[in-house]
């Protein structure tokens, strides 16, 4: 029983870790390379540079409309701390 569960979170952790990869830069240009390409772009030629030009334009609005979509949570308003102090008075 213990052995199999120690398996399972194993498992577990390796899928998450396995999530996580991300694109180096060149693996990312390459990526974007192949899709204007398969858009009809020649190498080299004004429209492909272009085309590479307005997928890293789509991407950084991508980044910052999520980066702003934060502030739908509330954490742009300010955060007031109250601590009330109890003052008595001499008996």
């Amino acid at each position: 029983m213990m052995t199999s569960l120690r398996l399972f979170a194993l498992a577990s952790v390796a899928v998450l870790v396995a999530g996580c990869q991300t694109m180096t830069p060149a693996e990312r240009r390459a990526a974007d390379e192949d899709k204007c390409v398969s858009y009809g772009f020649r190498r080299g030629s004004e429209r492909f540079a272009e085309c590479l030009q307005r997928i890293e334009l789509d991407r950084r609005a991508d980044a910052r409309s999520l980066r702003y979509s934060n502030y739908n949570w509330g954490w742009e308003r300010p955060v007031y701390v109250v601590r009330p102090v109890v003052v008595r008075p001499k008996s």
